[in-house]
């Protein structure tokens, strides 16, 4: 029998599932309206990897930037189930002001390459080249190898000539809006947080249910593998590694960067979690620069829809405050 909380997780995975389906139109109409890049930006693939797997990135930046121009940079990535290409009108808008934008697909998700795991034993253990069948782990959402993906992204810009690295801003949406914090508690060269409609900042109840103790405990014997790429549950794409989120705690490890300028622009009637549990509490318990908005008469996909351009004229606002402006840079 479910406990009580357990109950409670499934039922807000059911209403996210739910939510996703209802937008999921909206989302793609987006999706389409974005593809052309207006004249004044150029766009470049660029190849990220993350523990030794390709992740797919693009930059963009405006025409206007001279080759050693150092530009203040953001980086973004999609939440659960989405992938960069989502992100580029945002990105565009970014780029027009000024900043070098990174966008990136996760490992498994979008254009980037998978993590591959063995289908059977190696030939001999301690051979480092060998010819063998693989399966590739796809579409499906483990908390810290996408916390992972995100630091390396960050990694990768530190190499990037016209990256400026004493700016750099990291803006995600959703689950990427927990990400970004998880990212900043990890790596203290993030100067600026920009986290919409935040996703779970603590997975600790869910991680460490029995359901997900004992799906654990069969993948570690073998009996089951990792979810097919491409499962929908009423439409939410990808599905979880649930024992993963039991670690997957970024509410308490961002008390370690108070320096990092974090703003939670969240939805007045998020459907997906309770605010005051996730973002709300992440910013109460923030020592360092922060700012939270909550935007009446909105759900979580309106981030996407109607109040999309508050929520950008919001982040770009706190990139220029952070990473542009030099009083706040010393």
């Amino acid at each position: 029998m479910l406990t009580k909380a357990t109950q409670t997780l499934w039922l807000l995975i059911v209403v996210a599932v739910v939510g996703f389906t209802f937008n999921v139109r909206e989302v793609r109409a987006q999706d389409r309206a974005v593809l052309a890049l207006p004249n004044d930006i150029s766009t470049r693939q660029v190849d990220i990897y993350s523990e030794g797997s390709r992740m797919s990135g693009y930059i963009f930046i405006s025409k206007s930037a001279k080759p050693d121009d150092k530009l203040p940079t953001i980086i973004m990535a999609h939440g659960w189930g989405g992938v960069q290409r989502q992100l580029r009108r945002d990105a565009t808008e970014f780029a027009q002001s000024g900043y070098l934008v990174l966008t990136f697909d996760y490992r498994g998700w979008g254009q980037s390459d998978s993590r591959v795991i063995l289908t059977k034993a190696a030939p001999d253990a301690k051979q480092l080249e060998f010819t063998a069948e693989v399966r590739a782990v796809r579409e499906v959402v483990d908390p810290l190898d996408m916390g992972t993906d995100w630091l390396n992204a960050i990694h990768w810009v530190h190499g990037e000539p016209q990256v400026d690295t004493d700016r750099i801003g990291i803006w995600g949406s959703s689950m990427a809006g927990s990400f970004v914090v998880y990212a900043a508690a990890h790596d203290p060269r993030v100067k600026a947080v920009h986290s919409q409609v935040t996703g779970t900042l603590t997975g600790r109840v869910w991680g460490r249910s029995a359901p997900s103790q004992t799906e654990a405990t069969k993948r570690a014997r073998g009996e089951i593998g990792y979810p097919e790429p491409g499962v929908r549950r009423g439409g939410l794409k990808g599905l979880p590694i649930t024992n993963r989120f039991g670690d997957y705690v970024p509410i308490e490890e961002i008390q370690a960067n108070n320096r990092v300028a974090l703003q939670f622009v969240l939805s007045e009637k998020e459907q997906y979690l309770n605010n005051e549990e996730h973002g709300i509490l992440a910013y109460k318990r923030h020592e360092g620069p922060k700012k939270l908005v909550i935007i009446p008469n909105t759900t979580h996909y309106d981030i996407y829809g109607k109040a999309r351009q508050e929520a950008h004229r919001l982040a770009q606002s706190w990139f220029d405050q952070h990473l542009k402006d030099q009083t706040s840079l010393e």
